[in-house]
């Protein structure tokens, strides 16, 4: 288990992570649950799913009664469920996340998310194969239930929803205990940081609320922030880019307004997915990148230390050398 944060830690008691949990998992839901597009229970953005993974990785599996309680109140909060549908939902969504935590710790995943091979065990195993059964068991829930009429299109939107929110969230909670604010950084530093942010979002709005499909402009501004800004500067602006899509999904506003909802959803999974897929992987480069360049340049100040220590010693050492070649040179003086 690594160390993560302030907060809580390796002698947090048992209830209290639970309970954290529990409390996170709710909080996500609310937000989740505003971003439905099918009969208002099934969201293309579900971060509870992304918390729980986060959860799992940073505290280990000790504290799945947590996702379990979160996913009950939040099943309940929305109600309109027969029991079967209640009980079965919550088990996929305890479930799910369980599978991509071991799944990902056989794999040799680490929590400190700083090689590729993670990003792209997070993104195959976490992502989109664990998030297969919490998309099963809650489409099926519901569709015997009778309270969703279209199995297929639920399954697909759950499943993309759970998958966006392991993509999106988990990585941000991942790097969260490291993060420490910043210092001594130029003005202009933080003035490229601005231009970032208010771009991407301001791209992603006028992306979103104009007719013409300009959704290919927001890339750009992503790319930047994973080069310049790591993982951070791309998550962030990935999960702001993805909520804003969604929300224009949902009130059919801009290109959406044009497309009929299947290829409204079509048209949304595709987005978000490839915004998540391209800032997480070319972000965790980055930083492999940016780490390598470092070791090299440590590296090198230790090569030159060296140098400088051995340099006096090895100078003398052929002074004396030549001294005595010199000696040993001359002719011998007769008698």
């Amino acid at each position: 288990m690594s160390q993560t944060g302030p907060l809580f830690g390796r002698a947090t008691p048992w209830g209290v992570l639970v309970l954290a949990v529990a409390v996170a998992y709710l909080a996500g839901a609310r937000v989740g649950f505003q971003l439905a597009l099918v009969d208002m229970k099934i969201t293309p953005l579900w971060p509870p799913t992304g918390i729980a993974l986060a959860a799992l990785l940073l505290f280990g599996p000790r504290i799945w009664p947590g996702i379990t309680v979160g996913a009950l109140a939040a099943n309940a909060m929305v109600g309109g469920e027969p029991l079967v549908a209640f009980i079965g939902i919550s088990v996929g969504n305890t479930l799910a996340p369980l599978a991509a935590y071991y799944l990902l710790k056989r794999l040799g995943f680490r929590s400190e998310f700083d090689r590729l091979r993670d990003a792209l065990m997070l993104v195959f195993a976490g992502a989109l194969g664990a998030m297969l059964i919490s998309a099963t068991i809650g489409s099926a829930a519901l569709a015997g239930s009778g309270t969703v009429s279209r199995f297929w299109t639920g399954w697909t939107v759950w499943w993309t929803g759970d998958a966006m929110g392991v993509l999106t969230i988990t990585p941000l909670l991942l790097i969260a205990p490291r993060f420490r604010w910043p210092r001594h950084v130029p003005a202009g530093r933080w003035f490229e940081a601005a231009v970032v942010g208010a771009g991407t979002i301001g791209t992603a709005v006028l992306a979103t609320t104009v007719p013409a499909t300009w959704l290919f402009l927001i890339f750009p501004w992503l790319i930047w922030a994973a080069l310049r800004f790591e993982q951070a500067g791309a998550l962030c602006g990935a999960l702001a880019v993805c909520t804003i899509a969604i929300l224009a999904a949902a009130h059919g506003w801009g290109p959406f307004s044009l497309m009929t909802v299947p290829l409204r959803m079509i048209t949304l999974q595709s987005l978000d997915g490839s915004v998540a897929l391209t800032a997480l992987l070319l972000a965790t480069v980055t930083v492999q990148r940016n780490r390598a360049e470092a070791e090299v340049a440590q590296a090198c100040v230790q090569l030159n230390e060296m140098v400088a220590r051995i340099a006096p010693a090895q100078s003398l050492r052929g002074a004396v050398l030549d001294i005595i070649q010199n000696i040993s040179d001359r002719p011998p003086r007769d008698p």
